[in-house]
């Protein structure tokens, strides 16, 4: 058995160190300990357990089980009966945050990632959509919208994770656009029509 390439490697350390949870908890922190000190990093981390962490395991309860396959459910079809139950936890968080008068950003966050996994789930039906790219481009437009323009320049971050995820034939270079447009359309308009 051979070593894997060097960019075989590097495209492996990109895909799973910026994978959608990764991300989803990195910019949640930033965004409420930027807007709304340990106040919005104490609702980060609640909208985390939702939109991250209960993901995680239901994720890694279905490789366990076998309905899954692998961490980056890579099986088109598998994702269809993964998803509803990511949208659920979702929905649930944000109905709580709702409910709890969360900090107003942090809500619209969760809305945003509850909008960007209906395009997601509906071109999944028919096509493998890349959702890290959906993610990392949601998650930047979120934080430009936010914060600053500024966070505009991660996108070349955006173009690295669509990058490992060609290199590693998760997906074609299409999907990971179609991701990155998907992501940045649905987050970006909901957040910003929801804060």
């Amino acid at each position: 058995m051979t070593a894997p390439a060097p960019t075989t490697t590097w495209a492996r350390r990109t895909t799973d160190g910026l994978e959608p949870k990764n991300v989803i908890i990195a910019m949640l922190l930033l965004l409420g300990g930027a807007r709304y000190g340990w106040t919005g990093l104490a609702w980060a981390a609640f909208a985390a357990v939702f939109t991250a962490v209960l993901p995680t395991l239901f994720i890694q309860y279905g490789m366990r089980k076998g309905t899954v396959g692998d961490r980056h459910v890579g099986h088109r079809q598998r994702r269809l009966t993964i998803f509803p139950l990511i949208m659920a936890s979702v929905a649930t968080g944000f109905a709580v945050m709702l409910a709890a008068h969360a900090p107003r950003d942090l809500t619209a966050t969760v809305l945003a990632m509850f909008a960007s996994l209906i395009p997601i789930l509906v071109i999944t039906v028919w096509w493998k959509v890349s959702v890290h790219t959906a993610v990392a481009s949601g998650a930047v437009v979120c934080l430009a919208v936010a914060l600053s323009p500024w966070w505009l320049l991660l996108y070349p971050l955006v173009a690295l994770i669509g990058w490992s995820r060609v290199v590693l034939r998760d997906h074609t270079t299409a999907q990971t656009v179609v991701g990155t447009v998907v992501g940045a359309v649905s987050a970006g308009l909901t957040f910003w029509a929801a804060r």
